[in-house]
């Protein structure tokens, strides 16, 4: 049955099956609903758009060439994978992105058969791929892996240290370099992917294959020029000479939006005899739409917009955000000090350092995806007596955990952490969430943790770390915008390992760590409504504790419960602890423990969020409540 030729080439393809049933020359025009298609859904969620756009003729030529899922297409991050659930069976539910019950802002394994690889930290698609390409050879079973890299997880040492061990899987391994930044070599028009059709191809490659057998013959000496003659000529036709001695066979640079240019290449590519490939496509993020074009930076990460003006919903009005306060409470430190440097990890503007380096640039570090170099190259600031800041999301700090401890807490060198987004982060779900920074800082010898439980806070945890010196120390605190307090003129240096009693009461106590606080106080003046005194402590400290004011509220209290948004083992294990060794809980301590549930929550409203982990004031309630009514006689009416 021929298709409606007035219906839209989208409306008739479901999967990458059927988008193969095309002719070569509809492409074209099926790449540019999938662009629409794809600018309409994100401008209803909100979401990742730039770097969708700029694949979108990629992601089709991939699909209409490779056999997915049989054949393993792996995009690194998943920032770009919009247009690919769209093609891969998602289209009905592409407007739940990021939202609660929805689909994932990022591949998911759990979610559709052609995301194989579950992504949203950078730079791991290389070394997923090899896995896969080598269990088919170990297995010889058919299929190829294909990795999608941008140039800018290339930054990430993780991604040559897996194209270093590549060559193993032969052909069956296609690495895809997507440069829509800083083109390692700038295409030049039709020369250019005439070049790479060239050399892509199984002629070129035969050819290439005799003249290595015939060089062979030749005495050693020529033998090896001859090699070199060929490897740095075909090098600088199209700059892959680095590729080439990692052990990959080169093509590119060619242009990402010539799709059916692209289907040449990489049918080219497929049908290759030649180990692990490397395709260098260049693309331009936000492609094909005016707006995001202009601002690639503005529209990488957007709310909702209107498609036509490109106007973005403003976000809603209220305080400034945590990252912004501690962005601008470095800044008036680094104004006082001279000693103190920013460092942080492709993400300036992410983390406020973007202020920082625009009044102190050459006191400022971006070191790319390169986390583990970050905290080392801190520490040997530290050790010459700097004062370094590592400004770096909780989730991402993870992969530079080593670093944490060899270099920095071994040697106890004074270098500062700054946790952003520490605690569930809504949209971005579980790979983003900072969870578990709590657990692995906190277990560390010489280390202290903070916890802000408001912008003010913040702001004196900030001052506190820059005067320092005798170790390392770290602070955490939210993404989103603080209550609204005022901030001081003049900050306080904290006492390391103290924590503050902001209410008294006599019954229940409640040592809350973190912006859990205010749920703390609510709280407390439910169980104030039903006759239960409640003290509430702000701890500040998760390391070292307040030993002597925890000592004192499980002593002076029926109840005692703690609080923190991180997974279990961290505060509340490390108070429980305390209260084991010194034979508190033998005593008759009712004492709970309240953290994160032992899941990785996936992407919703934040207070959503909040609530179905347990962490809001009526959770804090029922614990209380549910302590009461299992440990003592007679408190049915007080917890009615």
């Amino acid at each position: 049955m021929s298709k409606n030729p007035d219906t839209p080439l989208l409306d008739t393809i479901g999967t990458p099956a059927e988008l193969r049933s095309l002719k070569k020359k509809q492409l074209r025009q099926f790449a540019d609903e999938l662009r629409a298609e794809t600018i309409s859904a994100v401008s209803v969620t909100g979401g990742h758009l730039g770097a969708g756009l700029g694949v979108v003729e990629l992601t089709v030529a991939l699909h209409y060439v490779f056999d997915t899922p049989a054949d393993r297409l792996i995009w690194d991050v998943g920032h770009q994978c919009y247009p690919h659930k769209i093609i891969t069976g998602r289209r009905d539910r592409i407007r739940t992105l990021r939202m609660g019950g929805g689909l994932s802002g990022f591949t998911k394994r759990s979610e559709s058969e052609y995301d194989p690889f579950g992504a949203a930290h950078s730079s791991t698609s290389i070394s997923a791929a090899l896995g896969f390409a080598i269990a088919n050879k170990l297995s010889d079973r058919p299929g190829k892996a294909i990795a999608v890299i941008g140039d800018g997880a290339m930054s990430a040492g993780m991604a040559y240290e897996a194209m270093n061990n590549a060559e193993a899987a032969g052909n069956r391994l296609v690495v895809i370099l997507n440069d829509n930044d800083m083109s390692i070599a700038p295409p030049v028009g039709g020369l250019s992917h005439y070049l790479a059709r060239l050399v892509s191809s199984n002629k070129y490659l035969s050819v290439r294959q005799l003249a290595q057998r015939f060089a062979r013959k030749l005495p050693d000496g020529l033998h090896k020029t001859a090699r070199k003659v060929e490897e740095y000529a075909r090098g600088l036709a199209t700059g892959g000479t680095l590729f080439e001695e990692l052990g990959f066979y080169y093509v590119g640079p060619v242009d990402g939006h010539n799709v059916e240019g692209l289907v040449d290449i990489l049918e080219n590519v497929r049908d290759a005899d030649e180990g692990p490939m490397l395709v260098h496509v260049v693309t331009k993020k936000g492609k094909g739409y005016g707006p995001a074009e202009a601002a690639a930076d503005k529209y990488h990460g957007v709310q909702k917009f209107d498609v036509i003006s490109g106007e973005q919903a403003k976000a809603p009005s209220g305080p400034p955000s945590y990252t912004g306060i501690f962005a601008k409470a470095l800044v008036d430190e680094a104004k006082r000090d001279e000693t103190i440097v920013a460092i942080t990890a492709a993400m300036p503007s992410g983390t406020g350092l973007d202020k920082f380096q625009g009044l102190f640039p050459d006191r400022t570090f971006d070191v790319g995806i390169a986390e583990q170099h970050a905290v080392t190259f801190a520490a040997g600031l530290a050790a010459q007596g700097m004062r370094p800041f590592c400004a770096i999301y909780s989730t991402f700090l993870q992969r530079a955990y080593d670093q944490v401890v060899h270099d920095v807490a071994i040697q106890n060198l004074p270098v500062r952490f700054g946790l952003d987004r520490a605690g569930l982060v809504g949209a971005d779900g579980a790979t983003h969430a900072g969870s578990f920074d709590l657990a692995y800082l906190c277990t560390l010898p010489n280390f202290v943790v903070m916890a802000a439980s408001d912008e003010v806070e913040l702001v004196n945890m900030v001052h506190t770390m820059a005067l320092h010196d005798t170790g390392p120390i770290a602070v955490r605190y939210p993404r989103g915008n603080g209550l609204g307090l005022e901030l001081p003129a003049v900050p306080e240096r904290l006492e390391i390992g103290k924590g503050r009693v902001v209410r008294e009461g006599k019954k229940v106590a409640i040592l809350s760590l973190g912006t859990r606080l205010e749920e703390a106080r609510k709280a407390a003046e439910i169980l104030e409504g039903k006759g239960l005194s409640t003290t509430v402590a702000d701890m500040r400290f998760a390391k070292p504790l307040d030993e002597d004011l925890i000592r004192k509220l499980l002593t002076s209290h029926e109840v005692a419960v703690t609080v923190e948004e991180a997974a279990i083992g961290g505060f509340g294990a490390h108070v429980l602890t305390l209260a084991s060794d010194e034979g508190l809980i033998d005593a008759g301590l009712k004492l709970r423990t309240m953290r994160l549930p032992d899941i990785f929550q996936d992407q919703d409203k934040p207070e959503k969020q909040i609530a179905d982990a347990g962490l809001d004031a009526a959770a804090i309630v029922d614990t209380v409540l549910k302590a009461l009514r299992k440990n003592s006689v007679g408190v049915v009416e007080a917890s009615a």
